[in-house]
C-alpha cells in the first residue's frame, strides 16, 4: 500500500483511517471548528475612523494655518515695497502707495 498525505492543512486530530476511508469512497469530510470572538467590544473598529478624522482635522488646521501665515508674509513684503518705491506716476497720474513718516 503506498502512502498518501492528505492535501492541504488538515487539522492533526483527525484520525488518517477517516480521511482514507472518506477518500476512497468519496463521502466528504466535515470539519466543525469551535471558534468563539473575544470578549468586550472591538475597539480597532472604532478607533481607525476616529483616527483618519482626527488627522484629517488637524492637517486643515495646518493648511488654514500655513495659509494665514502666507498672507500676512504676503502684506508684510508689500507694505515694504510699497514704502521703499515712493509715489508712483504714470502719464501725469501720480499714486502713492504708503503715507510718508511726517504725515
Amino acid at each position: 500500500m503506498r502512502q498518501h498525505t492528505p492535501p492541504g492543512q488538515i487539522a492533526p486530530h483527525i484520525p488518517a483511517d477517516v480521511f482514507h476511508r472518506a477518500q476512497v469512497t468519496g463521502q466528504p469530510v466535515v470539519f466543525v471548528i469551535n471558534h468563539t470572538p473575544p470578549a468586550g467590544f472591538p475597539w480597532q473598529r472604532l478607533l481607525i475612523p476616529f483616527a483618519i478624522a482626527g488627522a484629517a482635522a488637524l492637517g486643515t488646521w495646518g493648511v488654514v494655518a500655513a495659509l494665514c501665515w502666507l498672507m500676512d508674509v504676503a502684506a508684510h513684503t508689500a507694505t515694504v515695497i510699497a514704502g521703499a518705491a515712493g509715489p508712483i506716476g504714470i502719464g501725469g497720474i501720480t499714486l502713492k502707495l504708503a503715507r510718508g513718516k511726517n504725515t
